[in-house]
C-alpha cells in the first residue's frame, strides 16, 4: 500500500494542468479508417471500439476532459519499467509528456491529423499496457490478435479504459486490472520499492527473475478470496483463505514428467481410493517386473483387468499374452496402507490426468528436491489440507467421518457446495518475510521466457 501511494504521488506531482479548449472534429473517424494509422496498432478492434464508445471524440487532446487524466496516463507509461515491461511496446517513438503538452496547447485550427494519430497511438498504449498487465505479455494461451477480437472472462481493455476515465481516482482503476493473488501483489510492490528507493543494490538476475514470475502470474485468470496455489519450483501447496495462508509440501513431477501448469477446481476428494496405473507406467515400469516376480502383482495389491473390466485371473499363458498386448489390460491397485495414493484423493478437472493425492511413501517429504513423481502432486499432511476443505465448506461436521474413513480405509466421497480454485503454476521467484527468494529452475522454463524480455528491453 505504501509502494501504491508514493507511486501515485510521484504521478501527481509531476502534472501540470493546461488550461485550453479544443473543438471537436472528425479527424479521429477519418483517421482510423486509414490502413498506414491502423497498421501501427497493436490492438487495432480494440482501439475501434474504444472510439465508438466515445463517439469518436478525443480521448486526450481534449482540455475539456479532466485535463489531468492525460498526463497521469503518458506518466504511467512511463513508468512502466516498475511493472516490469518494456517501454518500447507503447510507441514511445511517436508520443512523449512533452508532445502532449505541446499539441494540447496548439491551436485548435492547427495539426488535426497530427493530433488525432498522436490521441490513437497514445490510446493503443495504453489499451496494450492494460492488457499486458492483466494477460502478460507473453501469455501462452491467449495471443494478441485473440485478445483484440474475444472478451475474454469478462475483460476487455477498451472496457477497462472508459472505466477508468470516468473516475475520480483514474491510476488507480487502471492498475486494479492487475491479478489480485498475494504473489503477483508481493512482487510488484518488491520491484517498485526498489525504483522507489533508488535501489541499484538488487542483482539483475534478483530483477529480472521478479519481471517473468509476475508474467507468469498475470496468465492466471482467478480473481477468488480463497484459492490453492501449487508452486512446482518450491515444492510447496498454499490454502489461500482471505487473510489466513495454510502451507504444506509437496512432491511434484520428475523432469521427464512434469507437473503441469494449470487451473482448475477441486470438486470432491475421496478416501480410500483404488489406483488406476496410468498405462505408460504400466507398460514401461511395472510389466517387466510383472514378468521378473510371479508375486509382484499379489505382493502389492495390483489386479489385471481385461478391456471388458472383468478380472484376469493370473497365469504363465496369460502373462505370455499380456506381455504380447500390454494395451488390451489395465492394472488396478486396492486401497490399503501401501497404496500409490495414500488415504485420500483430490479430483479436479483438467485434460492432463493429473491428481493431488496422499502418499504412502512419506518419508520423501524430508529431501530437499522433490520433484519424484509422474506429474501428479503428492501433498504432506494430506488430512489436514481435507479437513480445512471441509471446514471452508461449512461441512466441519464431516470431519470425524472423513477421520475415521481415512483411518480404516473406507471409500467415500467427499462433494463440496463450494468447489476451491487450484492454480498449479512455475515460480522460481517469490517474496517471503519482505524479501526475494529464488528457487532452482527445476524443468528450464525461465530461459525461454527471459530471453524474450531481454530482446525487447
Amino acid at each position: 500500500m505504501k509502494a501504491f501511494l508514493t507511486f501515485t504521488i510521484i504521478l501527481c506531482c509531476a502534472i501540470i494542468t493546461p488550461a485550453q479548449d479544443l473543438k471537436m472534429t472528425n479527424e479521429i473517424a477519418f483517421s482510423l479508417k486509414d490502413n498506414v494509422t491502423l497498421s501501427k496498432l497493436h490492438y487495432p478492434k480494440s482501439v475501434i471500439q474504444f472510439y465508438t464508445q466515445n463517439d469518436s471524440e478525443y480521448a486526450w487532446i481534449d482540455i475539456m476532459q479532466k485535463p489531468d487524466q492525460p498526463e497521469i496516463a503518458m506518466l504511467l507509461l512511463e513508468y512502466s519499467y516498475r511493472f516490469g515491461l518494456p517501454l518500447s511496446d507503447y510507441h514511445w517513438e511517436a508520443i512523449s509528456l512533452q508532445k502532449l503538452r505541446k499539441l494540447r496547447n496548439s491551436p485548435v485550427e492547427i495539426n488535426q491529423k497530427e493530433k488525432a494519430v498522436f490521441d490513437i497511438l497514445m490510446t493503443d498504449a495504453l489499451i496494450t499496457f492494460i492488457n499486458n498487465l492483466h494477460f502478460g505479455k507473453y501469455n501462452p494461451s491467449y495471443s494478441s490478435a485473440y485478445i483484440d477480437t474475444n472478451d475474454i472472462n469478462g475483460f476487455r481493455s477498451e472496457d477497462a479504459l472508459l472505466y477508468a476515465k470516468m473516475q475520480t481516482d483514474f491510476l488507480k482503476a487502471i492498475l486494479e486490472v492487475q491479478p489480485k493473488i498475494k504473489a503477483y501483489t508481493d512482487l510488484q510492490n518488491y520491484l517498485n520499492g526498489l525504483y522507489e528507493e533508488n535501489d541499484c543494490s538488487a542483482p539483475q538476475t534478483e530483477i529480472e527473475r521478479i519481471v517473468i514470475n509476475m508474467e507468469r502470474l498475470r496468465w492466471i485468470n482467478t480473481r477468488d478470496e480463497a484459492y490453492i496455489l501449487v508452486n512446482i519450483s518450491s515444492y510447496t501447496l498454499e490454502f489461500h483463505q482471505k487473510d489466513s495462508v495454510f502451507d504444506f509440501k509437496v512432491i511434484i513431477g520428475k523432469p521427464t514428467t512434469k507437473t503441469p501448469v494449470l487451473e482448475s477446481s477441486i470438486t470432491y476428494f475421496t478416501t480410500a481410493p483404488d489406483w488406476k496405473v496410468p498405462q505408460s507406467i504400466f507398460i514401461k515400469e511395472m510389466l517387466p517386473k510383472i514378468l521378473k516376480n510371479s508375486r509382484y502383482l499379489e505382493d502389492h495389491h495390483y489386479s489385471v483387468y481385461d478391456k471388458q473390466g472383468n478380472k484376469v485371473e493370473i497365469t504363465w499363458s496369460k502373462l505370455k499374452e499380456i506381455r504380447q498386448n500390454p494395451n488390451r489390460y489395465s492394472v488396478r491397485q486396492s486401497s490399503g496402507c501401501d497404496n500409490a495414493l495414500g488415504a485420500v484423493v483430490f479430483r479436479f478437472e483438467n485434460s492432463y490426468g493429473v491428481y493431488l493425492h496422499d502418499t504412502s511413501q512419506k518419508q520423501l517429504f524430508n529431501k530437499d528436491d522433490r520433484a519424484l513423481s509422474h506429474g501428479c502432486i503428492r501433498v504432506e499432511n494430506a488430512k489436514e489440507l481435507a479437513s480445512l476443505l471441509l471446514k471452508y465448506d461449512h461441512s466441519e461436521h464431516k470431519i470425524p467421518i472423513l477421520e475415521n474413513a481415512m483411518a480404516d480405509y473406507q471409500r467415500k466421497d467427499f462433494v463440496l457446495k463450494e468447489p476451491v480454485p487450484i492454480i498449479i503454476t512455475y515460480l522460481t521467484c517469490l517474496i517471503k518475510d519482505g524479501k526475494p527468494v529464488l528457487y532452482k529452475d527445476i524443468y528450464h522454463f525461465d530461459d525461454s521466457l527471459e530471453n524474450k524480455f531481454n530482446q525487447n528491453k
